[in-house]
């Protein structure tokens, strides 16, 4: 168990350290997109929402790919698409049941649920921020 956690705080940190230069660079790239085309009004709204949500995609599946490769590492699973396809489900919280990692290791699958869980919000939270300040639901517009 204690390697669990070991393993666990160390990809969990790596996933956060990819989460936080990732919003970064969506920022950037969303101010970048924006700015370089001159869009105005409804058309650079699109622009920013859509640069958003395809970051957010890209960085989360960097941290699919980043627990998706510890457990190949660790063999714990056979092929890297059993492992992928795993840690898709755990990270998203669906959790299906059909593939589950060997005994020892189902601590370390749960961090990886809560770790998902958590990215997943502050992804939301930053969706809806983009959202509101230059995006389609910019205060006093629609509400």
């Amino acid at each position: 168990m204690v390697l669990n956690l070991l393993i666990g705080t160390v990809i969990i940190s790596l996933t956060v350290l990819v989460h936080t230069f990732g919003l970064i660079a969506i920022t950037r790239a969303m101010g970048y997109l924006v700015a370089r085309f001159r869009m105005h009004g409804r058309r650079s709204r699109i622009v920013a929402m859509i640069s958003v949500v395809m970051g957010l995609f890209a960085v989360m599946t960097t941290e699919v790919w980043l627990w998706a490769g510890l457990y190949r590492l660790l063999d714990i699973f056979v092929d890297f698409e059993t492992a992928l396809y795993f840690s898709t489900i755990t990270f998203s919280t669906v959790g299906y049941g059909d593939v589950v990692p060997a005994h020892g290791w189902r601590i370390l699958a749960a961090l990886e649920g809560v770790n998902g869980f958590l990215l997943i919000g502050w992804s939301t939270a930053y969706l809806i921020a983009a959202g509101t300040r230059v995006g389609p639901f910019k205060a006093g517009e629609h509400f």
